[in-house]
């Protein structure tokens, strides 16, 4: 993919924290000021509210066009250097029609956040700038206790301090993916519980690279059939699970849309990260490894790459993820790799 990339991030740059989703960070304002505070310890950056950053859900919910006008204002603005997404939601797909696509393209910038961000990605993406799966301001930068240093590392890595290439390491330490209430404050000190870190699972072998594509799954297959569905020929795509947990099968069934279209046929690799939910045990974890064997391998025979439980998604810590940057799969070395700076 020949896209634009966007300048690196540095300390002392303005960051434009933007409600694309639902209002949450409106109804949550002790997440969004855990958030920011945290965030702009780690990183040296201003952190800086739109106009519409803490208005209310209902508010959002009835004005897309609100949204969107943050968004162009936020590009516009030479004085903003990135954009951050307070939270996901379910519904910024109706922002769409409504974005301007060549003023993204004029204006490139550091656009990171995950889940239903996954909408404005394909934005983005369709405009031909790289963009960035990663934590958001309400789900990522306000851990309690502090950013996780696995996090905190793709961050500064990804969009601060570009390298040649990376090799994207296995989160070797603790993850969490348990819910505490919001709306009680006095969880924003209680330190989430950690569980021992599974590793990633593999399944193939050889050497397969292409452009990477991050979504999460039940938000890309709504994009089905628009013209912001991402092109995947030759992609290494990389998709993950909600926290509303949707059965495994719900992986089989979209990657079985993939067939008669010839996509699946077409991609590099397959990336799965670990699932989302927390009242999902983590022994079932494997059934959704299962469920894109059962597609690739069983129904199809295809010998493409996969690698399951990768650390990216709706359980913490995560990766900072490039869209459309060449990726490497090596099965046989295990080995994940950013073959090129994703900013400029």
């Amino acid at each position: 993919m020949d896209l634009i990339k966007p300048g690196r991030l540095r300390a002392g740059d303005r960051i434009a924290a933007i409600s694309l989703s639902s209002g949450l960070a409106g109804l949550f304002p002790n997440r969004y000021a855990q958030g920011k505070r945290q965030l702009e310890e780690a990183f040296g950056v201003e952190l800086v509210d739109l106009a519409h950053t803490h208005a209310s859900p209902e508010f959002l919910a009835a004005n897309p066009q609100a949204r969107v006008d943050d968004l162009h204002q936020a590009l516009a603005d030479p004085d903003i250097a990135g954009i951050l997404s307070c939270i996901g939601g379910d519904e910024s797909i109706r922002l769409l029609p409504l974005i301007d696509h060549d003023l993204i393209r004029a204006n490139p910038k550091v656009f990171l956040g995950f889940s239903d961000t996954t909408v404005t990605h394909s934005a983005f993406l369709r405009a031909g700038v790289v963009s960035f799966y990663g934590p958001s301001i309400l789900a990522g930068f306000d851990e309690n206790g502090g950013l996780f240093p696995y996090m905190e590392e793709g961050v500064r890595r990804m969009l601060f301090e570009p390298e040649p290439e990376v090799v994207w390491p296995e989160n070797r330490d603790a993850w969490t993916v348990e819910l505490l209430d919001w709306a009680d404050t006095a969880n924003d000190t209680v330190a989430r519980e950690r569980r021992p870190a599974t590793g990633w699972r593999w399944d193939g072998s050889g050497v397969a690279e292409g452009p990477l594509i991050p979504a999460c799954i039940e938000v890309l297959d709504w994009l089905r059939g628009t013209p912001w569905w991402p092109d995947l020929d030759g992609a290494v795509l990389a998709i993950e699970t909600s926290e509303e947990a949707p059965p495994a099968e719900y992986v089989t069934r979209m990657l079985r849309t993939l067939v008669p279209t010839g996509e699946l046929h077409r991609l590099a690799a397959i990336l799965l990260g670990r699932p989302g939910g927390d009242q999902l045990p983590v022994d079932a974890h494997e059934a959704y490894d299962d469920a894109v064997r059962q597609v690739v391998r069983d129904e199809n025979g295809l010998d493409m790459p996969l690698v399951f439980g990768a650390d990216f998604g709706h359980t913490d810590p995560v990766w900072t993820l490039p869209f459309g940057v060449r990726t490497r799969v090596d099965a046989d070395a295990r080995t994940i790799t950013f073959r090129e700076p994703a900013v400029s």
